[in-house]
């Protein structure tokens, strides 16, 4: 069970709680790294240094992001950098996200104003930067001079005040301050990159813990989940939900990940869904746009095939939670032949088999026990198969 947005518990999840990655050997390499401050502000620039979208926004004040600064400038210590290599010349940050950017938005001598941070996070998410005409916009920043508080009365810093360009003395120390960077890479295995949440959960320091979601929308990145965004929005599937607004957590993507994943590739799936769904997500970053088109296009045939059903179809009667167990076994039953041969699905769902489904002893039972268990995944898609013809 998943919080909406509004803070109600709307997901009937079989697999939450169940679904944890469990022990793996990861051949991991740990290695520590003293980039100067420099040197890191241009792998900001270049985009070698990338702040993942799983990440929150920059929530520091100018006040905090300044003592950061005067510590740097002072030579006093301050907390190490984690950075995990995804590929060579390729970083993600997984814990230091604030310091990080508090010495970029310094450096640019520009400070982001907090009611448009979540655009910013966008853009820097799309242009790996902030465009100049961005940082020289009123509206996103202010001017970034160092607001520190008085050492004794009447006595202010003598930092106080300044900028980037105007710190005099201090700029070739501060630019050639360095900081412990721990740069953490994953040997084996090649074909799982589950070690990441554990790292990022271990590690983040900022008190929410992150939905596998959240973290996978921004690991495996690609035109498929740019898809898979807007296909979230449609109103139809809104319907199908229920009627709720988008999940903050992303966990109406993960549904549509899920129902996609086990149509197209059910064959393979092993637990935890957690890993099989990384997997799928990691074959479908090389999708090309014609494949990615298709399946936008067999899910629109989808909703117009469910546009009879009620309303609360996929609702669980007795707890007013959505199914997903039971979207899972409908979509895969009604769209396997359609997606054999490469067409969309012809007709309508019938809301009576869709019921019987739903209460169907072997069904539930799948959907209640060890749920996430190769033989009751499978159990249940071949229970839809039965109940629900393919269109």
């Amino acid at each position: 069970m998943v919080s909406g947005p509004n803070g109600s518990e709307w997901f009937e999840d079989y697999a939450e709680g169940q679904d944890e990655l469990g022990v793996v050997d990861y051949d991991l390499s740990v290695t520590p790294n003293d980039f100067n401050i420099s040197t890191l502000f241009d792998f900001i620039e270049s985009r070698a240094v990338i702040i993942p979208g799983f990440q929150r926004n920059y929530v520091w004040d100018i006040g905090r992001a300044s003592r950061l600064i005067e510590s740097l400038i002072l030579g006093l210590p301050v907390p190490q950098l984690y950075l995990y290599e995804e590929a060579r010349n390729r970083f993600l940050v997984i814990d230091g996200q604030q310091r990080l950017m508090s010495v970029y938005y310094f450096i640019k001598q520009r400070f982001p104003r907090k009611e448009v941070r979540t655009d910013l996070r966008n853009i820097f998410k799309e242009e790996g930067s902030i465009p100049r005409d961005v940082l020289q916009d009123n509206k996103y920043f202010t001017d970034f001079r160092l607001q520190l508080p008085e050492r004794l009365p009447k006595q202010p810093s003598p930092l106080r005040g300044l900028s980037y360009a105007t710190m005099g003395e201090h700029k070739f120390q501060f630019d050639l301050r360095p900081i412990r960077n721990i740069v953490v890479k994953q040997n084996s295995p090649k074909d799982d990159d589950s070690s990441i949440y554990e790292i990022f959960s271990r590690l983040n320091s900022g008190g929410v813990s992150l939905t596998p979601q959240e973290i996978r929308s921004s690991l495996y990145h690609s035109d498929f989940y740019d898809m898979l965004m807007e296909l979230n929005t449609d109103e139809r599937w809104r319907r199908i939900l229920g009627g709720r607004e988008s999940d903050l957590r992303l966990k109406d993507v993960e549904v549509l990940l899920r129902i996609f994943a086990l149509l197209i590739d059910s064959d393979n799936y092993a637990p935890s869904m957690v890993k099989f769904l990384n997997q799928f997500s990691r074959k479908c970053q090389t999708q090309d746009a014609e494949k990615n088109q298709y399946i936008k296009d067999l899910l629109h045939s989808f909703l117009d095939a469910a546009d009879g059903l009620p309303p609360d179809a996929f609702i669980n009667k007795s707890t007013n939670r959505f199914n997903i167990a039971l979207i899972e076994a409908v979509f895969t039953a009604a769209c396997y032949k359609a997606f054999e041969e490469k067409r969309p699905v012809r007709g309508r769902l019938d809301a009576a088999a869709l019921r019987k489904l739903e209460m169907d002893k072997q069904f539930v039972e799948a959907a209640s026990l060890a749920t996430t268990s190769t033989a009751n995944v499978r159990i249940r898609l071949e229970r839809g198969r039965q109940f629900i013809e393919a269109l």
